[in-house]
């Protein structure tokens, strides 16, 4: 893929996730696409990839992601983004808590043929537990 193959379609995934479209997000990754991340272990095709996101917005039904940054080498593209939202519906068995979270995450990805292949999130999941009131955190001394 080119570069600006490559920027568009990173710019379908940023729209599709504004307005937190599970179906459209996964259509940016391929039929038999991967996604490892530390929420979801790893996914592999686009029907569980959707689950995931879906789960995902279900839980933070107003979370945002701001794009910080866009790495591009050859087939393999980094974003960075700023991720928000207020934990408003059921996250890993734990009810709505009304909690805000916010984190940085990073994905890595290999692009083919207009698609996602390949994605892994990067991001700090034990802190977004800590946020969200699934684990506790004693403040440190």
């Amino acid at each position: 893929m080119h570069r600006d193959e490559i920027l568009a379609l990173m710019s379908r995934r940023i729209a599709a996730y504004a307005i937190r479209d599970a179906a459209a997000l996964a259509a940016t990754h391929a039929e038999n696409s991967c996604v490892t991340s530390p929420m979801g272990g790893v996914q592999e095709g686009r029907e569980e990839i959707e689950r995931v996101y879906r789960n995902w917005f279900a839980a933070f039904q107003d979370i945002k992601t701001e794009q910080d940054d866009l790495l591009i080498d050859g087939d393999r593209a980094v974003l960075i983004a700023r991720v928000s939202g207020t934990h408003s519906g059921d996250f890993m068995g734990l009810p709505a808590t009304g909690r805000q979270m916010e984190l940085l995450m990073v994905s890595l990805m290999t692009v083919a043929d207009g698609f996602v292949v390949d994605e892994r999130r990067i991001y700090d999941f034990t802190g977004l537990l800590v946020q969200v009131g699934v684990l506790k955190a004693k403040p440190s001394v």
